[in-house]
């Protein structure tokens, strides 16, 4: 059975890998490039698979869930330019992409030895674009 939960955080980046230098970073990424950034609000869209509890008849207390997006997504990233204040984006470009491999990084320790097992993340860095992801 698999069950998703669902968050929003508004961050801003620009699109430059630093081993490039600015007029390349401008020739690959356009005018997602330049230095001031551009914003989204993203939404995140976390599923997590098991067997519901015979007790509580939950495959995991959403609370809890809720929580560890609150402490490993929305506290480290919302309103924050991710090139500059959010690690690995000092030196890895922050596309949607990575940016959803980051984040199955920083959730994928949160779930294991529990009963829910985290089975892939969406997310939407416009209304009609979005990755998703499910680990390696």
């Amino acid at each position: 059975m698999l069950i998703t939960r669902r968050i929003d955080f508004s961050a801003s980046h620009t699109l430059a890998n630093p081993a490039l230098s600015e007029a390349e970073n401008l020739a690959l990424y356009g005018q997602d490039a330049r230095p001031h950034g551009h914003g989204h609000n993203y939404v995140l869209e976390v599923t997590l698979a098991g067997e519901p509890d015979p007790v509580t008849g939950m495959i995991v207390d959403l609370k809890d869930v809720k929580r560890v997006l609150e402490e490993e997504v929305v506290e480290p990233m919302d309103h924050r330019h991710l090139n500059r204040e959010v690690p690995p984006f000092d030196r890895l470009t922050p596309t949607a992409e990575n940016l959803a491999v980051e984040i199955w990084r920083r959730l994928q320790p949160r779930f294991e030895g529990t009963p829910a097992r985290l089975a892939g993340i969406r997310l939407y860095e416009t209304e009609d674009l979005y990755v998703d992801y499910a680990g390696q």
